[in-house]
């Protein structure tokens, strides 16, 4: 019975072409071995699995081949190339530097590179895991690194270069290996195994080069494993079941449940999928990937960036077709908030639950938003004559209410004299000639803006002229009044709350009332009841100064006229020795309130 070889060791590369994923590197050093431009030291860094150590064989090899190939490779024949197969070459050394890492031993090393090579052009040493070597030993290496014989090379291999001084990174030439494509090391494993006669599925061997995370080591490790588990023949089915990996129909499916809104079959695919022994951060984190590759699928320039077989890539593009730009968006929001909270979360099946019954409602909610103001329901419960203010609308429909305006006033007639009569007719034309005017010119609608003057320039606020003068308040009164009491999420009060704080910063207000709105996130008491907590006095008065404003924009927005917001001063704030000049400020005008009003009446800057 013949000694098994690992494929890793089996299939090493044993020239140039035959490097999986590195052609930049490669390329570069047959040019510069056929130019005969060789450095006295190279630094290959990297990941590991990559090729660093076989390159650095490769190129020791090259360098002495007796009989170098018109293409830059060795000839594999003579001497040099035997001696080198065999082991038993005297002019290539390599030194592990994680068991060798002291001043001694470079010491050692620096004796060894006094003699010249035997039957050689060059003595080549390969120094792996160079990171590992003590700082002593570095500077011990610094000079022969520098200044070495003519016959000498070093090869320098790590994966962690930020570990190396600075004096050795300045001595060599850098080479940086990449971690290799899904798409090249699934090519190379299909290779091995038609050379070894073992059957495989595409899939299969796709998901084994993702699970290698660029590694083509940790690649061959794993199809020999399941090589061994499934008795020769390597599937999609069996890789998934020895590698412990989620198979991508459990994201499809749960995909469908979600666009359907099917909250059931969603959290009982997620069940099914704990009963397997997968962690919830792995499932949430893969949901992520899989809503980021329905984005990438929806346009074809990005499709190359879907690392996959032919068989997935078909399925993305499939369920692509029915999914929103906006629900995935959505949907990778909520995903990723939920795996950056698992962790910190006390119930963390709880955290994915809620995360998958908000991503569950994103279509209906995304639909609600896209559908016209006119045609929301509380709108036409409440005005149901707001169609003849649209300006489309207004040619025809102005004359339909103009016909029915004489049945409400015959009511009053007899009421009234004769000479009378004619006079009330031309009013109700008025009054229904009057929602035709642009909501924009209704005085009752003006709102106090950030400014000093005029309408306030908000987007958010264009439906304030959907609003009947009856239902907002005087001039004097600074808060509107309506009677929507629509329901809305924190995460809606918390975007237009972040809105209002940026168009506020834009619009120059004292940066006291700023600093209130983007030091801390409001608390929220109840469904509408908010507590924002101020530091002091001074930022307590600007709150109520400013309030009105806030509360009309928030109001407005969410369509909830009971949403309030209130100032809560923190005490061990209070207590907290004033650092910064704006503290300072604060601190003073706390005990001399006229210092606000001095510096609001001059326009004084804190800084």
């Amino acid at each position: 019975m013949d000694n098994f070889i690992v494929s890793a060791r089996k299939y090493r590369p044993a020239t140039f072409e035959t490097v999986v994923g590195q052609q930049h590197i490669t390329g570069t050093l047959k040019n510069a071995i056929k130019n005969n431009q060789l450095a006295q030291a190279f630094l290959f860094c990297g990941p590991r699995g990559v090729g660093k150590t076989t390159c650095a064989r490769i190129l020791a090899k090259t360098i002495n081949c007796e009989n170098l190939q018109p293409n830059g490779e060795a000839c594999g024949e003579c001497a040099s190339c035997r001696a080198f197969q065999n082991g038993n070459s005297f002019n290539i050394h390599e030194l592990d530097a994680a068991s060798n890492n002291s001043v001694d031993d470079i010491r050692n090393l620096i004796d060894q590179v006094r003699i010249p090579p035997q039957g050689a052009r060059y003595k080549v040493y390969i120094i792996d895991e160079v990171h590992m070597l003590s700082q002593a030993a570095f500077n011990a290496f610094l000079k022969t690194l520098e200044e070495p014989p003519h016959y000498a090379i070093f090869i320098l291999a790590t994966t962690e270069k930020h570990k190396i001084l600075p004096t050795i990174l300045s001595r060599c030439q850098i080479f940086d290996f990449n971690r290799i494509r899904v798409e090249d090391m699934s090519n190379h494993l299909a290779n091995i195994a038609q050379k070894e006669g073992i059957g495989y599925e595409d899939d299969g061997l796709h998901i084994i080069a993702q699970k290698a995370d660029g590694g083509l080591r940790d690649a061959l490790s794993m199809f020999d494993q399941i090589v061994s588990f499934s008795g020769g023949k390597v599937t999609y089915s069996s890789v998934i079941d020895n590698l412990n990996i989620l198979d991508y129909d459990y994201y499809f499916n749960v995909t469908d449940g979600l666009l359907k809104e099917d909250t059931a079959r969603t959290l009982l695919l997620f069940d099914e999928i704990l009963s397997k022994g997968f962690d919830g951060a792995h499932f949430i984190s893969g949901l992520s990937g899989h809503f980021r590759n329905l984005l990438v699928g929806k346009d074809a320039n990005t499709l190359k960036l879907l690392e996959v077989s032919d068989g997935i890539r078909t399925k993305y593009l499939q369920q692509s077709q029915a999914t929103s730009v906006s629900f995935l968006l959505s949907a990778m929001n909520i995903t990723n908030q939920c795996d950056l909270n698992y962790k910190l979360s006390k119930n963390q099946r709880l955290q994915v639950e809620l995360a998958l019954l908000k991503i569950c409602h994103l279509p209906s909610a995304l639909s609600m938003a896209a559908m016209p103001a006119e045609m929301s329901e509380g709108q036409l419960k409440k005005k149901p004559d707001t169609s003849a203010i649209t300006p489309p609308a207004a040619p025809v429909s102005a004359p339909a209410p103009v016909q029915q305006a004489p049945q409400p006033v015959a009511v009053p007639e007899p009421r009234v004299t004769p000479a009378a009569t004619p006079t009330p007719q031309p009013a109700p034309a008025a009054t229904v000639a009057a929602p035709q005017t642009p909501a924009a010119d209704k005085p009752k609608i003006a709102i106090p803006s950030m400014s000093g003057g005029g309408m306030l320039k908000i987007p958010s606020l264009k439906d304030v002229g959907k609003y009947t003068a009856e239902e907002i308040a005087d001039e004097e009164d600074p808060y509107i009044k309506g009677t929507d009491k629509e329901a809305f999420t924190y995460d809606a009060f918390l975007q237009l709350w972040n809105e209002y704080a940026g168009q506020v910063k834009k619009a120059g207000k004292p940066m006291t009332f700023v600093n209130i709105l983007t030091t801390n996130a409001p608390k929220q008491l109840s469904p509408t009841e908010f507590e924002v907590v101020v530091n002091n006095g001074t930022q307590e008065n600007y709150f109520r100064e400013e309030k009105a404003d806030l509360m009309n924009f928030l109001r407005v927005a969410l369509k909830n006229f009971d949403l309030n917001v209130n100032s809560r001063m923190d005490e061990q704030a209070v207590n907290r020795r004033p650092y910064t000049a704006v503290e300072k400020f604060q601190f003073m005008a706390t005990k001399n309130p006229q210092l606000a009003e001095l510096r609001k009446r001059f326009n004084l800057d804190l800084e």
